[in-house]
């Protein structure tokens, strides 16, 4: 029998692959990270909410290491970082020893509760912009 965060991390992703993802990629307001495909060496945009503080990007990932993005980041963690309509290169730093919650709580609100919510193995990113 599949255990539940399986059972949940498949359910959430397809939704997220097939209605959120493609919808919040064509809001010019939307936060969206670029990275390197590890297969097919071709960009991959994702959806994603966090906040800049200085010149550093945090986020926090809600499947950690079984997230595409996050294993693509380990394989080439150049990054490209849509904010505002702007893009940025940065290079990407998962960040294990973080406290995923206690950084929930000082970024966005919406995305921190969906986030929560659904997340079943929360893992920090910092982006350094370049």
């Amino acid at each position: 029998m599949p255990k539940k965060d399986d059972v949940q991390h498949r359910l959430v992703t397809t939704l997220q692959r097939r209605v959120i993802n493609p919808i919040q990629r064509r809001l010019s307001t939307q936060q969206l990270l670029e990275t390197t495909g590890r297969k097919s060496g071709q960009p991959r945009i994702t959806p994603i909410g966090g906040r800049l503080v200085g010149n550093q990007f945090w986020l926090v990932s809600e499947f950690g290491e079984r997230s595409q993005y996050i294993r693509n980041i380990k394989a080439d963690n150049r990054v490209r970082l849509r904010l505002r309509g702007h893009w940025h290169a940065g290079t990407a730093h998962p960040v294990p020893e973080d406290d995923a919650l206690a950084r929930l709580r000082e970024l966005p609100r919406g995305n921190s509760a969906a986030v929560r919510l659904f997340g079943t193995n929360l893992l920090t990113v910092r982006i350094d912009l370049d």
